[in-house]
């Protein structure tokens, strides 16, 4: 399996908060059956996002993972004013990698008014913006169809995995349940900060992906198609209204 949301990295913003930890959190990920993760630290008001320091650091990351696993750099850009001028400057600065794909983060309650045109702003410019976690959204929550809109624009959806088992309460659960439906959901991650509460664990939603929608479908949100996003490849599923 592969995860493109993980604050692996220590120290830096409300992830990991040592390199034993990290350690510790790579242990955990390999045993799951996480063979790649990206490490993606916040971009947003509280937390600065120095892209050379932490590609700097995914040296140390793999050598504390001792060979379980494989690491490329990303970031949890939260979609602001100030953050899309700065990616218009650099488009790939906050990218998966050297690939199109960005993770981009509302605001939990709710979403901009210009949310629509930032988007495409990003998608004229080359890039694929990945919505995370709708399933935690306040407002999206309560209106699915603009998730679909997103998709409908260029956009792709990643998901939490432990909203499939309950973590985030039974709104939430819902919530994801009802994109898995629409297939409405293109990718699922861990978005891990630590061991006990938010962990480096995908196979508890791969499975329950599997009981509600097929082996099939499991094995594409949670292997192929963060596999394709890591190397630039391209990345669709059709929605059904």
């Amino acid at each position: 399996m592969v995860d493109i949301h993980c604050h692996i990295l220590p120290s830096i913003d409300d992830g990991s908060e040592s390199w034993e930890m990290t350690a510790e959190m790579c242990r955990m990920a390999a045993r799951d059956g996480i063979t790649h993760i990206v490490a993606t630290p916040h971009c947003n008001g509280v937390y600065d996002y120095d892209r050379a320091h932490f590609t700097d650091m995914l040296a140390a990351l793999s050598e504390i993972s001792e060979g379980r696993l494989t690491f490329s750099m990303g970031c949890d850009f939260h979609l602001s004013a100030h953050n899309l001028e700065l990616a218009m400057d650099d488009p790939r600065r906050f990218a998966v990698s050297d690939t199109q794909y960005l993770l981009i983060e509302f605001d939990h309650h709710g979403i901009p008014a210009n949310a629509d045109e930032q988007l495409l702003t990003l998608l004229s410019h080359g890039m694929v913006p990945i919505v995370t976690h709708p399933e935690r959204n306040d407002y999206l929550m309560k209106h699915p169809e603009r998730v679909l809109g997103f998709i409908a624009a260029g956009c792709l959806v990643q998901v939490t995995a432990n909203a499939f088992t309950g973590f985030w309460g039974p709104k939430s659960k819902k919530a994801v349940e009802t994109l898995l439906r629409r297939n409405a959901i293109h990718l699922v991650a861990t978005d891990a900060h630590d061991l006990k509460l938010r962990p480096p664990i995908l196979s508890e939603a791969r499975a329950r992906i599997a009981a509600l929608a097929g082996l099939d479908t499991a094995e594409m949100l949670v292997t192929h198609n963060p596999g394709a996003v890591v190397t630039g490849q391209h990345v669709s599923l059709p929605v059904t209204p």
